[in-house]
């Protein structure tokens, strides 16, 4: 099992989620990665912020490298996670057909039913990226029971 975890830029809220899921996973059969729809930080490793507090909670992503999200994604990846609905929407512009669409998950609607977006850490409060690990650790959860059965 192949999953992808996208957000926009590929600093803050993916490499959050592909090191928490990671931390989650004890079988070997899951390969987790993490992309960008934009193109912006492509080579860069997590902002400093994201690396600082997936440490406070025993996670190292200080080695992932930024990426951009490409079509061949839909063959590597068995499912694939956006972190909110304009990356979902930007993803979805990129399906080549029902089967790639049907890859594509909110990340949140595992904890919820409701369309919900991840919030963007750098318009929150001070907490914003501790916040945003908590959701995704909650949302990790409930994925990797899933994948270790």
């Amino acid at each position: 099992m192949n999953v992808l975890m996208v957000c926009l830029g590929n600093i803050c809220r993916s490499p959050l989620a592909e090191g928490i899921l990671k931390s989650k996973i004890s079988t070997s059969n899951v390969h987790v990665d993490s992309a960008g729809t934009g193109g912006y930080h492509i080579g860069n490793a997590p902002d400093p912020r994201s690396i600082k507090v997936a440490k406070e909670h025993g996670i190292d992503i200080s080695s992932q490298v930024c990426r951009k999200f490409v079509v061949s994604d839909f063959d590597a990846f068995d499912i694939i996670y956006a972190m909110d609905k304009s990356n979902y929407g930007n993803i979805i512009k990129l399906a080549r057909n029902k089967i790639d669409a049907a890859k594509v998950k909110l990340l949140l609607n595992e904890i919820s039913p409701i369309d919900n977006d991840v919030p963007d850490p750098y318009y929150d409060a001070e907490d914003g990226f501790e916040n945003v690990f908590q959701i995704i650790d909650q949302a990790c959860d409930i994925i990797a029971a899933r994948l270790e059965k």
